[in-house]
């Protein structure tokens, strides 16, 4: 695996190294030795799986209230996604700012989302399947959000959303 920093702190890219041969591929998708060696240690209690059937569905932007925050590896197993981290910790140099990439099946890439930073994603073709690795488990109940389009933030969507939740088209304002 390759680990490669973004603009936020301990938002981090994964790429998987694949190995081909005439039947196909074989990858490491996570290994927690490999995680810790990089300077991220990451060890997930729970893998959960969120099923798009429709392009342009949007889901975010949602994170856990301490102390109940995050760590998510978040990897797209079918289809494409615009994928976005929005730093949220108050005394982060980068808070308020966000940084963006695809994430297909294609390519096997995986975002590393740590506590305090917001996640969504618009799905960018039908039929798209979102896997996330959590740790610790999630604590149901602690779960917050931010509007997808405050202007707070100015996150550039590449497209506006088909289907949203009303809980995630509805929060208010940042403060």
């Amino acid at each position: 695996m390759r680990f490669s920093p973004t603009g936020i702190a301990g938002v981090v890219v994964v790429d998987i190294e694949p190995v081909s041969d005439a039947r196909g591929l074989f990858a490491r998708l996570h290994c927690p030795d490999e995680f810790a060696a990089a300077g991220h240690p990451f060890v997930p209690a729970q893998t959960s799986l969120s099923r798009n059937p429709a392009a342009f569905t949007l889901r975010g932007m949602h994170y856990q209230a301490p102390p109940h925050g995050e760590t998510k590896l978040v990897r797209v197993v079918r289809g494409r996604a615009f994928d976005v981290a929005l730093d949220l910790r108050p005394d982060s140099p980068t808070h308020r700012r966000w940084v963006s990439l695809e994430l297909s099946a294609e390519t096997g890439r995986a975002v590393l989302i740590p506590e305090g930073v917001a996640h969504g994603f618009i799905t960018l073709e039908p039929d798209t399947d979102v896997v996330y690795q959590i740790a610790p488990k999630h604590e149901p109940g602690h779960g917050l959000g931010v509007r997808w389009n405050d202007p707070a933030f100015a996150i550039a969507w590449p497209a506006e959303p088909k289907i949203i939740s009303p809980r995630d088209a509805a929060y208010p304002d940042y403060r």
